[in-house]
C-alpha cells in the first residue's frame, strides 16, 4: 500500500502548492503547480522503475538512474534559471533543444504512468476483495503476489517508447518537411481581371523557435517558386519579443510579389507572454516590430484595407488585429474601423484575421460581404492524422475550424485556416506538416 499512499499524498501537496505557492514565487519562476505534478509523474514511476534497475549491473544501474532523472534535473535547474530571465530571452539554440527533450522525456512517461496506475487501481481493487471475502488463514493466491502486471507494465512501456520515437522523428525530419496546399476558391463579386489571381499564405513562422536560417531560405525558395500575384501572412512573427526576428529580416526581405506583401498580427506578436521590466520596455518591443515589417518591406494592416486594382476591376484585402474567442487573447480586431469608407461596390473582399474563432462567431454572423477569410494560429496542433477520407488532431477538440478549407452553409462564406510553418512549444510535427498555401481565386 506504500506506493499508493505516496502518490495520493503528493496529490495534496500539489494542491497546497497551486493554491498557495504562486501568491510567493516570482512570475519568471514558471508554472509552481506543474513542475511539482511532474516531479510526483517521476517519483511514481521511480517506484516501479528501479525494480527494474536492481536486475542489472552497478555501472548500468547507475547509468540509467541518472537518465532517468535527467529530465527533471533539467526542469529544475531550468526553473531556477527563469528567476534571473525569462526563458523567452536565453540563446534559441539552448531553449528549444533544452525544452524539447524534456518535453517529450516527460510526454513518454505519462503512458506508463497510465498503465501503471491501472495496475495499482486493480491491486487495491484486488486486495480490499480478499481482505473482505478470504479466509485468513488460508494461502492467498499466487497471483497476488505479483508487485505488477506484468502485461500492464509491458504495454506503458512499449506505448512510451513509440510516443519518445515519434516525437523525435517529428523535431529531426518533419519539423521543416514543408509542404504546399494548392486550393481553388470560388470569391463572390470577383472582377474577371482576378479570375486565376494568385495568393500566397504563410502563417504563424514564429521566429523565435528558428534555430537556424537555412530551412527559412527553403521557404522563400518555394515561395518564389509559385510565382503568385499577392502574398499574405497571416499573423504570429514571434514567440515572445521582437528580438527573435533579427537574424531573418534579410531572408523575409526577398518575398518581393507584383503586389506586395500583407500582413497582420497575431496574438504572439503582442509581447504578452513576457514579463517585461516596465511599459515603456514593453512599447518599445511593439515599435521595434512595427519597424521590422517596414524594414522587410511587408504592409501590416492594424484595421484597415487595402485595394487591390486591376483592369478597372478591383479587389479589397481587409487586415484586422487580433481577435480570439479565448478570453487568453487579445481582441483587438475592429472590421467596422477596418472597412469603413470602402466602396460598397466592391464585392470582392477577402479578410486577413489570425484566429479561425474571428469568423466563426463574427464574420460569418455580421459581415456576409466578406467572401473567403485567411486564418492560422491553431497549427493543427502540430500533430495529427490527414487521410484522404479521414483526419484527426488534438486540434479538433479546442477549435471546431482547424486547418483547411470551410465553407459556411447558409451565408456561402470560405474560411481557410492553414496550418502554420513555425512551431510553438513542442518544436517539431507529426503528420500536420507546415504549410504553404496557393490560392487561385475563380
Amino acid at each position: 500500500m506504500k506506493r499508493i499512499l505516496i502518490p495520493l499524498s503528493g496529490v495534496a501537496l500539489l494542491i497546497f502548492v497551486v493554491l498557495l505557492l504562486p501568491q510567493l514565487r516570482p512570475s519568471n519562476a514558471g508554472p509552481a503547480g506543474l513542475y511539482v505534478l511532474l516531479l510526483l509523474l517521476d517519483v511514481y514511476l521511480w517506484l516501479s522503475f528501479k525494480e527494474t534497475l536492481k536486475k542489472t549491473s552497478r555501472p548500468v544501474a547507475v547509468v540509467l538512474g541518472f537518465l532517468y532523472w535527467l529530465p527533471s534535473l533539467l526542469m529544475g535547474g531550468a526553473a531556477l534559471a527563469m528567476l534571473a530571465e525569462h526563458f523567452g530571452f536565453w540563446n534559441q539554440t539552448v531553449r528549444i533543444w533544452l525544452f524539447a527533450f524534456v518535453g517529450i522525456s516527460y510526454a513518454s512517461k505519462i503512458l506508463p504512468a497510465i498503465f501503471l496506475l491501472l495496475s495499482d487501481f486493480f491491486r487495491v481493487i484486488n486486495w480490499l476483495f480478499l481482505r473482505a471475502f478470504t479466509n485468513k488463514t488460508q494461502p492467498r493466491p499466487q497471483w497476488h503476489q505479483l508487485n505488477r502486471s506484468r502485461f500492464l507494465r509491458y504495454i506503458g512501456l512499449l506505448g512510451g517508447g513509440l510516443i519518445f520515437s515519434s516525437m523525435l522523428a517529428g523535431m529531426i525530419r518533419w519539423v521543416y518537411d514543408f509542404r504546399v496546399h494548392r486550393v481553388k476558391i470560388p470569391l463572390k463579386g470577383l472582377g474577371k481581371a482576378f479570375r486565376g489571381y494568385k495568393i500566397v499564405q504563410i502563417s504563424d513562422l514564429h521566429l523565435g523557435s528558428w534555430s537556424s536560417t537555412e530551412p527559412l531560405d527553403e521557404v522563400v525558395a518555394i515561395i518564389k517558386s509559385l510565382k503568385a500575384d499577392l502574398v499574405v501572412f497571416t499573423g504570429d512573427l514571434v514567440n515572445y519579443h521582437t528580438g527573435e526576428t533579427k537574424p531573418f529580416g534579410p531572408i523575409l526581405k526577398k518575398i518581393k510579389p507584383p503586389d506586395g506583401v500583407l500582413a497582420v498580427l497575431g496574438n504572439h506578436d503582442y509581447g504578452n507572454y513576457v514579463t517585461w521590466e516596465s511599459d515603456d520596455a514593453k512599447r518599445q518591443n511593439m515599435d521595434d516590430l512595427y519597424s521590422f515589417f517596414q524594414e522587410i518591406g511587408w504592409r501590416l494592416l492594424n484595421n484597415e484595407t487595402r485595394v487591390i486594382k486591376r483592369n478597372g476591376d478591383s479587389l479589397a484585402v481587409t487586415g484586422v488585429e487580433n481577435w480570439g474567442a479565448n478570453p487568453r487573447f487579445p481582441k483587438r480586431g475592429d472590421l467596422e474601423s477596418a472597412m469603413k469608407g470602402l466602396d460598397e461596390q466592391i464585392e470582392a473582399r477577402i479578410l486577413l484575421s489570425h484566429d479561425p474563432t474571428h469568423w466563426q462567431h463574427i464574420v460569418s454572423r455580421s459581415f456576409p460581404s466578406i467572401g473567403l477569410t485567411l486564418s492560422g494560429h491553431t497549427h493543427g496542433m502540430q500533430m495529427g492524422y490527414e487521410g484522404k477520407n479521414f483526419r484527426w488532431s488534438p486540434a479538433q477538440y479546442v477549435y471546431r475550424y482547424w486547418a483547411g478549407l470551410y465553407k459556411h452553409s447558409d451565408t456561402g462564406q470560405f474560411l481557410y485556416v492553414n496550418r502554420g510553418l513555425g512551431h510553438i512549444g513542442y518544436p517539431g510535427r507529426i503528420g500536420i506538416r507546415p504549410e504553404i498555401t496557393l490560392i487561385e481565386l475563380v
